[in-house]
């Protein structure tokens, strides 16, 4: 693959060390390649190495997690092996949080709360059903908000999944009635321009797998509607 600087459009790396990467992912952007063959994140973020530090041949880059299409906020690469493993080996034990931002047209009938759901992924429509109670199939998924905004019938959730499982947050939400705006394919009444929908990763917290030190990223949500309705 040939790397230039335009491969660097509107790319916001908001944290780098030896080890780790981390940048704020626009709405649209792919992480990971599918079959659309379009330009992914990790395909921006390889240029940006290679170009900045002038590494010769392949730029190891590994993928740690992913965020939909549709949702912006922070996505953390690898940069080594090492950082890759130990890593994944985090996630694996849950011991980095994530908050994310979630704007809905529907007040939830309590201000905070868990929510613990069962939920199966459909494949074949890419879509994830959240149930009630256990059913074959199912895996739970756990995860705590709390009402932070309400204005001009957008209501402003800051959302901490426990668990993390495919379109979590968009399938939990749904099931109480507030599907997050934009987000069509879980219940919302209107689209976005852009096609995206009204959820941002705001926040990953962790202690570094190598250096050991608390490590805190952060990524301010867009400014466009319906985001510009608050101050984050």
């Amino acid at each position: 693959m040939k790397y230039s600087s335009k491969d660097l459009h509107n790319l916001i790396v908001i944290y780098e060390d030896n080890h780790l990467i981390a940048v704020n992912k626009p709405a649209g952007v792919l992480v990971h390649g599918d079959e659309t063959g379009d330009l992914t994140l990790a395909d921006q973020v390889k240029s940006y190495i290679k170009i900045r530090y002038n590494k010769p041949g392949d730029v190891f880059l590994g993928v740690i997690h992913r965020l939909d299409r549709p949702v912006s906020g922070v996505v953390i690469f690898a940069r080594t092996s090492k950082g890759l493993t130990r890593m994944n080996e985090l996630m694996k034990d849950q011991a980095i949080t994530k908050k994310y931002i979630a704007l809905v047209s529907n007040r939830p009938e309590e201000l905070s709360a868990q929510l613990r759901h069962h939920i199966v992924k459909d494949s074949t429509k890419n879509v994830v059903k959240a149930f009630a109670s256990k059913k074959s199939g199912t895996k739970e998924a756990l995860l705590d908000y709390e009402l932070k905004g309400e204005l001009d019938g957008k209501i402003y959730l800051e959302v901490q999944p426990i668990t993390g499982r495919p379109h979590q947050i968009r399938a939990q939400l749904s099931k109480i009635n507030c599907p997050i705006i934009g987000d069509l394919k879980y219940g919302a009444t209107y689209s976005l321009p852009d096609k995206s929908i009204a959820l941002h990763c705001r926040e990953m917290n962790f202690t570094h797998p190598v250096t050991k030190a608390y490590i805190s990223i952060k990524a301010e949500p867009p400014r466009t509607f319906p985001w510009n309705t608050f101050s984050f």
